[in-house]
């Protein structure tokens, strides 16, 4: 298996991983948000197929979109002095295993190849934090791979933002 950037040269209609947003997301947009400049996609590629997917886009988590309380507790880790209205982060847009691959820690495998590739690259653009509108039925996983609410509050019916603090790979 190898992990590499989207290209036209993949078949990504074969691609299922259950959920119809995220299927059609691969095939109909990400070649688009790439050429677009709004969100690279890498693929998890395995003798030709698409075991697994992820898109990365710009971000940043804004005392705005926070409770008083996590808000300070994010100020806590940046030296006094040094505080802003908004810290910089990179977006998880997408994230997807294949029907064909799920059930084998496939996901937290991807999530950990993530994590290790954006903290390890110089070549990205300084960041702190990596966050994600994690639909309900993924909020375990998130969990499960030490993503954090950063809202107690609900956002909305179908996802809930989390973060993850990149100092903790250190």
């Amino acid at each position: 298996m190898r992990l590499v950037r989207l290209s036209s040269i993949f078949d990504v209609l074969k691609f299922d991983c259950g959920d119809s947003d995220l299927n059609d997301f691969l095939i109909e947009d990400a070649m688009n948000f790439s050429q677009k400049r709004i969100a690279n996609t890498f693929i998890l590629e395995d003798n030709g197929r698409v075991a697994a997917y992820f898109c990365i886009l710009n971000d940043k988590i804004s005392q705005q979109d926070v409770t008083n309380s996590q808000w300070k507790k994010i100020k806590k880790s940046f030296p006094t002095g040094k505080h802003f209205n908004s810290y910089p982060a990179i977006k998880i847009g997408r994230f997807a295993v294949s029907l064909e691959y799920s059930g084998k820690k496939f996901g937290t495998d991807l999530m950990n190849l993530l994590k290790g590739m954006l903290n390890n690259n110089p070549n990205y653009s300084a960041f702190r934090y990596l966050t994600v509108d994690a639909y309900l039925s993924a909020i375990e996983f998130y969990k499960k791979n030490q993503f954090k609410l950063l809202s107690e509050k609900e956002t909305n019916d179908h996802t809930r933002l989390m973060f993850f603090d990149m100092m903790e790979l250190e």
